[in-house]
């Protein structure tokens, strides 16, 4: 099983959230130098509205995502952009370089019209009590929030997209895919042995419960299949297990994940599934 689909090795997780306590969604550099608007901001601002990739996508960016751009080659995490690999009604993701290597932007919309979901998991949160219904606030807590899961995961020993760098309302990360495309999701490839997958994803499953963190809204839709290795990708949504519906959303990740195996062949159930993971974990309480 490890060796076809690559699992981690375990590193050392102490108390689970300690590294979203301080969490901090304030104005950022990036707020900033958009209201400096300096030359070399704007020039670095046209050059962008008049690449081709970003014309039909400009409701994407404001003045302050411009500027967390600005800042983010500033700091050396990006060098030049390719163009979109998806594109959705929160975010949009887009490849760039970063030395000689790929990597994955995400960029979150500021003034996108629907915010429920996301309020679903951040309501509740001790941690966002001050957010109220500011959009800017809940994205930028969002962003964050998904730069520290996709760190959680990786020490939990759970194959995730590595995160680089984050400023305002963009994450870069490690890009899953190749010169030809993007990753498959789990859902478009043909699984030569559904069970040994299904080990593999259970025991992410594990890792994660064990870590304190459920993901939310796990499904064949947001595990994808790099170089015969599963990854879980799409994790801002992902809560601890003090999170008031965390029994909510881990029973529906068990189920959405059961049924997807069940459909290739594998003999197992959302409440098989959840047994499982709450017999072999041990979560923080």
């Amino acid at each position: 099983m490890e060796q076809e689909y690559g699992l981690l090795d375990t590193d050392d997780v102490d108390t689970p959230g300690d590294e979203w306590e301080e969490i901090d969604y304030s104005d950022t550099e990036a707020d900033r130098i958009a209201r400096k608007r300096d030359r070399e901001f704007d020039q670095f601002r046209k050059r962008l509205k008049d690449a081709d990739q970003f014309k039909l996508e400009e409701s994407v960016f404001d003045e302050a995502t411009y500027a967390a751009l600005y800042k983010l080659v500033q700091d050396g995490h990006l060098d030049a952009f390719g163009g979109p690999i998806s594109t959705g009604k929160e975010a949009n993701v887009y490849t760039a370089l970063a030395g000689e290597e790929t990597v994955a932007v995400k960029v979150y919309r500021i003034n996108a019209s629907d915010f429920r979901e996301m309020g679903a998991y951040l309501e509740g949160d001790p941690r966002f009590e001050r957010l109220g219904s500011d959009k800017k606030s809940v994205v930028m807590a969002w962003v964050r929030k998904e730069f520290a899961n996709l760190g959680r995961a990786r020490a939990a020993g759970v194959r995730v997209p590595e995160p680089l760098a984050v400023e305002r309302n963009v994450l870069v990360m490690e890009y899953l895919g190749t010169e030809d495309g993007r990753a498959k999701r789990l859902g478009e490839v043909h699984l030569e042995n559904p069970q040994t997958a299904y080990e593999v994803v259970r025991e992410y499953m594990t890792r994660l419960y064990d870590a304190g963190i459920v993901h939310g809204d796990l499904s064949e839709y947001n595990i994808v299949v790099q170089e015969s290795q599963l990854y879980i990708i799409d994790v801002g949504q992902a809560v601890t297990v003090h999170h008031p519906n965390s029994e909510d959303f881990l029973d529906r990740d068990c189920t959405n994940v059961a049924n997807f195996f069940v459909r290739n062949g594998v003999d197992t159930s959302g409440e098989q599934l959840k047994s499982y993971l709450t017999e072999h974990a041990e979560p923080f309480n």
